[in-house]
Order: structure tokens, then C-alpha cells, then sequence
């Protein structure tokens, strides 16, 4: 009999500032325990990512800052995520801390914070769907590689009518521009899997809510964190959701915690190497 092994759980989480939010990031993880966890929108340089305090909640970390804004980073609970990639490939010129990717708990996750793009047009938005093209081209060759893949993230994107509360007051919002929309739909169109929309197909479910306006008590929301599952890795999908009682705690993200769970088979543990010793008692004859 197959030994039963608990569901891995995955999640994504725009913070917003690490150094503020910690309180909100170590109460969630002591409640959750995600078993890997993206983060995203750090807003602190590489010195100041609090390390200790993460390593004392149990989770191993790698992180790429930035001074005042982006920033990701990928936790490990009780492991050390292997880095992969560092930077999206295609612009050496590009220095924003966006993208980080490693192996941890058996998957290769890519951790993003695609551009926010506004205001459009102009150069941010020339920006954010340049990156887009970038990330498309990568996503493809992860897709193909043979191992379970997950992109997670913040994607600045809003997938549909059905992803926001009301699109009438943002319809010259980067976010859901018609150029945004088909890089993300081609995105999709590679084979990923959007975990979320998959298990609610119906539901007007939400990732962020503006500080402002009361859109959080009015839950006027809108879905633009996103878990994306190559073939490998979605038949083993089995739920996925938003924990958003911490968007209600004080001084909260605008984001809230997005997460899947996965059905992931045993890992073989690998045989006990035999010391010189026990090689002699091993082989010594019966008395």
C-alpha cells in the first residue's frame, strides 16, 4: 500500500511590502501552512528581506529585492527552494526584480509580478506588454520541460468581465486592456491550466480590492493573481481558492493570499548508504 501523503499546498501573494506586512505574512503562515509560497511586490532591498524571522517560522526562502518597489521571493516549508532562473530571460537590460524560479517539494515554480502597465499608452505599457511577449516565449519552454510546472503570481491582468465587479470604471485601466487580455490568452493557449477558474468556473471570486472607495466591505474586487498549471502538473489539481480573511486583518495587502492543493505522489526516499563497516558485517559468514 501507498504510503498517503497530504496534499501540497501552493499559493501566491502580492504583500506589499514585506517589512510592514510581516506580522500579516508569519500569522498566515502559522495558520495555513502553505507548503510553498510566492510573494511578490517585496518594496525592500535584498539586505533587508527578513530572513530570520522566516527561518524561524520553518520555511527556507530565496528572494531577488529591490529599493521601494517589486521584489519576489519563493518560501519553502521546512526545505530549501532550488533557484533556477533568476530575471526573465530576453532583455539583459532589464533590471526590475520580477521573476524568480526554483524547484522545492518535487515542482518547478515561477514566481512573477508582471507590470502593472498603467498609465496607458505610453512607455509603462509599452513596458508591461514587452514583458508579457518575454514571459510567453519562457512559459513555453517550461511547459514543454518534462517536470510539473506552476506560474504564480501577480499577473496585472484581469481575464474577463467575469474577473472583476465592474468593468465599466476601468476600462482604461492597463489591466484590462484588450492587448493585456491576448497575451494572456495566448499564455493559456500554450496548455496552462488556470487553477482557480478551473475549480470556480462560475463563481465571481477576487484576489485584490483597491484600498480605496470601500471596495474591500463592498467586496468590489477584482482576480489578477493567478496559478497556471502545465499538463504535467493539473490532473493533480485538487482545490483551489483565496484565503481572504486575511485581507480583513488590520493594515492588510490590498491582495489576498491565493492558493491550490495538489495530489503529489510519494518521493522514494534514497536508500541508506552502507558504511565500511556494515559492508563487512554484511558480508561476514553466519556463525
Amino acid at each position: 500500500m501507498e504510503p498517503y501523503v497530504p496534499p501540497l499546498k501552493l499559493a501566491t501573494f502580492n504583500i506589499n511590502g514585506i517589512r510592514s506586512r510581516l506580522p500579516i505574512l508569519l500569522a498566515w503562515l502559522e495558520r495555513e501552512a502553505p507548503d510553498i509560497v510566492c510573494l511578490q511586490e517585496l518594496k525592500a532591498p535584498d539586505d533587508a528581506f527578513p530572513i530570520e524571522a522566516i527561518r524561524a517560522a520553518g520555511y527556507g526562502a530565496l528572494w531577488q529585492g529591490q529599493v521601494s518597489w517589486n521584489g519576489v521571493a519563493i518560501l519553502a516549508r521546512g526545505a530549501e527552494p532550488v533557484e533556477s532562473r533568476r530575471g526573465l530571460p530576453g532583455d539583459s537590460a532589464d533590471r526590475q526584480s520580477r521573476y524568480l524560479e526554483a524547484a522545492a517539494h518535487g515542482v518547478v515554480v515561477g514566481c512573477l509580478y508582471l507590470p502593472n502597465g498603467n498609465p496607458q499608452p505610453g512607455p509603462k505599457f509599452d513596458y508591461k506588454l514587452a514583458w508579457f511577449e518575454r514571459l510567453i516565449t519562457h512559459a513555453a519552454r517550461l511547459y514543454t520541460s518534462g517536470h510539473p510546472v506552476v506560474l504564480a503570481g501577480d499577473f496585472n491582468v484581469v481575464p474577463t468581465d467575469e474577473d472583476i465587479y465592474n468593468p465599466r470604471s476601468w476600462r482604461k485601466d492597463a489591466l484590462l486592456q484588450p492587448e493585456s487580455r491576448a497575451c494572456y490568452a495566448r499564455l493559456l493557449a500554450q496548455g496552462w491550466t488556470d487553477a482557480l477558474r478551473t475549480r470556480h468556473p462560475d463563481e465571481r471570486i477576487y484576489t485584490f480590492w483597491d484600498y480605496f472607495r470601500q471596495h474591500w466591505p463592498r467586496n468590489a474586487g477584482l482576480r489578477i493573481d493567478h496559478l497556471l498549471l502545465n499538463a504535467n502538473l493539473a490532473p493533480r489539481l485538487k482545490d483551489a481558492n483565496v484565503d481572504r480573511w486575511v485581507r480583513d486583518l488590520p493594515h492588510p495587502s490590498d491582495h489576498a493570499p491565493t492558493w491550490i492543493t495538489l495530489d503529489m505522489p510519494a518521493r522514494r526516499k534514497a536508500p541508506a548508504r552502507k558504511t565500511a563497516a556494515s559492508r563487512r558485517t554484511a558480508h561476514s559468514p553466519k556463525g
